[in-house]
């Protein structure tokens, strides 16, 4: 098995021990080839116990290699220890022989004490060098007979090795052990997210700054039906355009822009297949491109469910519109009708025949303003599109609200945030215009004469955007007036085609509004009232693009407004 270090961690035992076998064969041989050299010179004794040592070092050597690495044996505490002590006895036999004190190789009960530190425990490790001090000691008295200032100076650093490296041996030991459980636990957390990606049937992958592929789960390589191994480390945008036209595209431009995409419709795939994506960003190095993780999943069956269901709305809708239509055209012809019968009468005065008249005149110009207003409510669809500055236009219509005889008497105020002074949108400018105004010039007639009106535009981050433009970047229209506001119990019509509380209007200009935020992908809402006097307030929403000469990415159909005879909104 592989061993592995790191930083902090003390070696694993068996691997110490191979260094410790091979540190004492060398040294058991060292021992017996100097005494072979001068063999014929050296005492009996001498040689002796060279081979001796050699024996025992070779076989106990042997015996223990075969336990740990040929059976393949855990070695315990014991075992250690007796490694250790074998250790000792054969350096103190060393020592001696070549001659005590002043022999060379007394440095090695340095490197003695410090495996003992390694292997034991901080209080084995002491023990062993206290051991190394007393056969030193032991060895001084029976070779010199005398104890100087150099011997009892080499047993206090003995000592203080085996004090010092043991504390550092016991630390890196705890904290190796710590090291080791929090391996385990990321191992384990590895294997159950591996596990999870692996059985989610969401897609996910990741791609590098480079735009090589890092990571793909099984569900991404069957939606996106290729072979994970053909692509890991390999370009991967190209070929994602071409499998999802539009998937790719989002990833490169959530790493251009460091933003991540929150959602995202691609294009059809040649199976007819739409992708619903999210991104997010890893940043690795602030000088490099993130890395960013799409997540996405087949919405295609949800998509037609959704068109089914619009379809079933919109003749809903046009039943309702068709209905509310003719109620309104009725009371008009009703009233016209009676006057024509009374008109047309003998025995009517001068006086009754003008109310008479008059009568016909108001109601025909009635009729002729419902159906010009409807006629404009109709045709208010999207053609073609070009970019917009929007602080510009929402200030010129708040303008013109201003001029409008019904503002007389209203404090009016645009305020525009610094963030969105500069920020533009994609649409049809003449739709947008009459949009703004109907917003304004409704909170003009609701504030009445001394009220006060605010428009505020400022940018925001929201998920209202239509997905396919995949950002979440908007620009917000806030309207406030001081008038009634809205009952709760009309919020959910306000925006309805001929729904309206004010005597005289139509109730279709909000319905207008509504119609130009659908066709520009944004949305339209009655926000909380602010409190302080104020009344309602009307949120509109719009898809921000980028600053000018940045890539944009319009995200559909280019559209316009086709508007003939535009007059003036109720």
């Amino acid at each position: 098995m592989k061993q592995r270090f790191s930083s902090g961690r003390l070696p694993e035992p068996k691997r110490v021990l191979s260094w410790v076998y091979l540190g004492r064969l060398c040294l058991a041989g060292a021992i017996f080839m100097a005494a072979a050299l001068v063999w014929k010179q050296a005492e009996a004794n001498i040689t002796l116990a060279a081979s001796l040592i050699l024996v025992l070092a070779a076989a106990f050597t042997a015996v223990s290699f075969w336990y740990t690495h040929l059976a393949n044996r855990r070695p315990g505490r014991g075992y250690l220890y007796w490694q250790v002590v074998f250790d000792v006895l054969l350096v103190a036999a060393v020592v001696h022989l070549t001659g005590g004190p002043e022999s060379d190789f007394v440095p090695l009960w340095v490197l003695v004490i410090v495996a003992a530190a390694i292997l034991l425990p901080f209080v084995g490790g002491v023990l062993i060098g206290v051991l190394v001090s007393l056969l030193f000691f032991v060895d001084i008295i029976w070779s010199t007979h005398t104890v100087n200032a150099s011997s009892v100076l080499q047993m206090v650093l003995f000592a203080s090795v085996a004090l010092a490296t043991g504390y550092l041996g016991d630390r890196l030991r705890q904290t190796g052990a710590v090291l080791g459980e929090v391996e385990t636990e990321l191992r384990l957390l590895r294997l159950d997210t591996d596990d999870v990606l692996a059985s989610i049937a969401t897609g996910l992958i990741t791609v590098d700054g480079a735009g090589r592929l890092a990571f793909i789960n099984p569900a991404a390589a069957d939606l996106l039906r290729i072979r994970a191994s053909d692509w890991l480390g390999r370009p991967f945008v190209a070929k994602l355009d071409a499998v999802a036209p539009g998937l790719g595209r989002v990833i490169a431009q959530s790493a251009e822009t460091r933003t991540p995409v929150r959602r995202f419709e691609t294009d059809e795939t040649d199976g007819g297949m739409v992708f619903g994506v999210s991104t997010t960003l890893i940043q690795r190095d602030e000088g490099s491109l993130p890395s960013v993780t799409a997540i996405f999943q087949d919405i295609t069956e949800r998509k037609r469910m959704d068109q089914l269901r619009g379809r079933a709305e919109r003749l809903e809708a046009v039943a309702e519109l068709s209905a509310s239509l003719a109620h309104e055209i009725k009371n008009p012809l009703a009233s016209i009708r009676s006057a024509t019968e009374q008109l047309t009468g003998d025995g009517i005065d001068a006086d009754d025949r003008q109310v008479l008249g008059n009568l016909v005149v108001r109601e025909s110009d009635r009729l002729s303003r419902l159906l010009t207003e409807f006629i404009d409510f109709a045709r208010a669809k999207l053609r073609a599109a070009e970019r917009l500055d929007l602080a510009k236009l929402v200030r010129h219509a708040v303008d013109v609200v201003m001029a409008h005889p019904q503002a007389r008497g209203v404090e009016v105020s645009v305020e525009v945030d610094a963030a969105s002074e500069h920020v533009d949108v994609r649409g049809d400018e003449d739709l947008l215009h009459r949009a703004v105004l109907n917003l304004a010039l409704n909170a003009v007639q609701w504030a009445g004469q001394g009220g006060k009106v605010e428009v505020r535009l400022d940018a925001v981050d929201t998920d209202l955007m239509a997905p396919r433009l995949g950002a979440a970047r908007a620009v917000r229209i806030h309207v406030s007036d001081t008038g009634p506001g809205v009952p709760e119990e009309n919020a959910e019509h306000i925006f309805d085609p001929f729904f309206t509380r004010r005597p005289g209007g139509t109730g279709l200009g909000l319905a207008l509004v509504q119609r130009a935020a659908d066709a520009h992908g944004g949305a339209v809402f009655v926000d909380q009232p602010r409190g302080d006097g104020w009344g309602a307030t009307f949120a509109f929403y719009l898809p921000a693009l980028p600053a000018a000469g940045a890539d944009e990415q319009s995200g559909g159909t280019e559209v316009a407004v086709g508007l003939e005879d535009p007059h003036s909104p109720v």
